[in-house]
């Protein structure tokens, strides 16, 4: 049969419409980094094979309206799609994972968050839609086609064909493709936002099913890894130096190492952590990175007390928050040790109250268990000074010795303050975001001044151990510009862009008197073992992939969850490798040695190794919480 009409079908011009929106929305709303010129080009396709292969599935709909009506709701929904990655990219510099949709209950504590992710050009995402809406109910039957079985069969042919020369087109940019999926942003620019959810979906289910197929034989491979590569054989002279001591750790949120040290307008943002950093109790960590994926603060918590890296998609606490662990409060409760969380939120956020179980912790302070009015809370829940105010009396309560951790909220994106709470003025740039910042860093500040004098108050302070970390970055790529400004750069370069990925680390011990600086890179993934070590806790037969901070014998990188590194002598990030001390880019493939100025020794091909072995630590993490692996250890048995 022919056509009805000599006119251009409705799916073609969705097609058009729909391409052209999705390529724009790539090329101007992410930030997505094109290399060369082929990649400009794969980028370009990409959206219009993809909507072709959407909307020409109408073709097979016997009627007028329900191929109108399919085109119409898909535009929609996929319209929706976009914007929603949008959303959250703006935010987070990534895009939505299927784990992250079943977080939804998180949704609701957002709030403001959201609001101010959302822009008024927005409505541009559905100016096309609102188009094919209006244009088909105006001419029916004009715009739909009547094709035999044959033409039908044949445009779903073409429609697949073009799929696959888009995904060996690129294959051929970068090989091994669809082995990266921690890499989003390259499937995105690669095949495009809907394949890549078509690729998530498939990825999901394959995890989901590894449980189940999962036996205590893969443990063999993990063991072999850790005691080749991680594993010390001596303990820091720190061993011991907390026994018997409380700890007291606060998640910082969202503060990260730029403020430390630094001013704005004339005002120091963190005169009290500059002061605590300067102490002679002190150990301050400068060269600290947060290691966290898409579960942010709960990464930072699962990290913290596992020494296992977070998941490539979604978060642990949602997605395997009934996991068997080996965590510290489980260690360190057969020395007398009770673990509390305290956090003004409901318990049901992030899955805490199944996790925390889970990580065997005793007892958690959520936000029934203060007192929060419509004065003394903002944003995501109670500020922080009437938080540590309100946990003081809790903390007294508690016997000794304990593990407490805090959880702050207030420096939160999208770090709004009331007046009243601001005690220096905001940064002035094009970014509401970053001048906003600083304000709440510095209440945040203030708050952590107030415990810390509270808690000398109370006689908990002289038998007690202090841990500030902030848990992981506020300010994210896509106010780039604004932070080059303040950090007087002309750009953010890509050195850059992972350095600002670290975060305060702070260890005070009262009476100690030998703090320092420290400078070598490390993480949060060091601090499982850096802890257990300050008490003198033998942990026996564990799993993990961090190294005691104190130690002299560390592994000398810190592997980040999308595959980025950082060493003593490299960076690596978006595929490349620099070195640290010249910002030099060196070409991983060339057979050359690479002399480090100042430094006695030749590397040759020395960043492609630890390539191989953050890639191998972060796939066996991933195999032991996918598996459910410790599940068939039995860790009571120490030594």
């Amino acid at each position: 049969m022919e056509l009805k009409s000599t006119r251009l079908p409705l799916y073609a011009i969705a097609t058009v419409l729909f391409g052209l929106k999705t390529y724009l929305v790539y090329r101007f709303m992410f930030a997505i980094e094109l290399d060369n010129f082929l990649q400009e080009i794969i980028l370009f396709i990409n959206p219009f094979v993809s909507a072709f292969l959407l909307f020409a599935i109408s073709v097979w709909f016997k009627t007028d309206e329900k191929q109108l009506k399919y085109i119409r709701y898909s535009a929609l929904i996929a319209s929706f799609i976009i914007f929603a990655n949008l959303v959250f990219y703006r935010q987070f510099d990534d895009f939505i994972t299927l784990p992250q949709l079943f977080q939804g209950s998180n949704m609701a504590d957002l709030g403001s968050s959201i609001l101010t992710l959302i822009k008024i050009y927005d409505i541009f995402l559905f100016t096309d839609v609102l188009f094919i809406w209006i244009w088909s109910r105006k001419n029916i039957s004009t715009l739909t086609v009547t094709y035999n079985r044959r033409r039908k069969a044949a445009t779903l042919t073409l429609s697949l064909l073009l799929i696959a020369t888009n995904f060996l087109i690129a294959e051929s940019s970068r090989p091994q493709l669809f082995t990266r999926g921690f890499d989003r942003e390259y499937l995105v620019r690669s095949v495009g936002l809907f394949n890549y959810h078509v690729y998530d979906i498939i990825a999901h289910s394959k995890a989901e099913s590894r449980r189940a197929f999962a036996d205590g034989n893969e443990l063999l491979d993990v063991q072999e890894y850790i005691e080749e590569n991680v594993k010390q054989d001596e303990n820091s002279n720190l061993y011991g130096a907390a026994k018997n001591k409380n700890i007291i750790f606060i998640n910082a949120e969202s503060l990260q190492q730029f403020v430390i040290h630094n001013e704005v307008n004339g005002e120091e943002v963190t005169p009290f952590l500059n002061r605590l950093i300067n102490d002679e109790d002190t150990y301050y960590f400068d060269n600290f990175y947060e290691q966290t994926g898409q579960g942010n603060t709960a990464d930072s918590e699962f990290l913290v007390e596992n020494s296992l890296y977070p998941l490539d998609r979604g978060a642990v606490f949602f997605t395997h928050g009934g996991n068997d662990f080996n965590a510290i409060p489980e260690i360190i409760d057969d020395e007398g040790y009770e673990s509390y969380v305290f956090h003004s939120n409901n318990k049901s956020f992030w899955n805490r109250e199944q996790m925390y179980e889970s990580l065997g912790i005793d007892y958690f302070y959520s936000e029934e268990a203060f007192d929060v009015t419509e004065d003394n809370s903002i944003g995501w829940g109670l500020k922080d000074k009437p938080f540590f105010e309100q946990s003081i009396p809790y903390l007294q309560s508690l016997e000794q010795p304990f593990y407490a951790k805090f959880i702050t909220l207030t420096n939160h994106f999208p770090f709004d303050m009331d007046e009243a709470d601001k005690s220096i003025e905001p940064y002035h740039s094009n970014s509401d975001i970053l001048n906003n910042y600083f304000p709440a860093v510095r209440y945040m500040d203030e708050a952590l001044e107030d415990f810390y004098e509270k808690l000398k108050e109370t006689g908990l302070y002289e038998n007690s151990i202090f841990v500030i970390m902030g848990d992981h970055i506020g300010i994210s790529a896509n106010h780039n510009e604004a932070l080059s400004m303040y950090l007087d750069k002309d750009e953010i370069t890509p050195i850059d862009q992972l350095e600002l990925q670290r975060v305060p680390f702070i260890v005070h011990i009262p009476g100690n008197g030998n703090g320092k600086v420290i400078s070598e890179v490390t993480g949060q993934i060091d601090v499982k073992p850096t802890l257990l070590n300050l008490l003198g806790i033998d942990a026996g037969y564990d799993i993990q992939f961090g190294n005691d901070l104190f130690a002299d014998n560390r592994k000398g990188y810190i592997a980040l969850r999308n595959g980025d590194f950082i060493s003593e002598e490299f960076i690596y990030t978006n595929g490349s490798c620099y070195l640290i001390e010249t910002g030099e880019q060196i070409d991983v493939t060339e057979k050359k040695d690479y002399v480090i100025p100042e430094r006695e020794h030749t590397l040759l091909n020395a960043c492609n190794k630890i390539n191989e072995k953050v890639k191998t630590e972060l796939k066996l993490s991933d195999d032991l919480i996918y598996g459910d692996l410790f599940r068939f250890i039995n860790f009571d048995k120490k030594g």
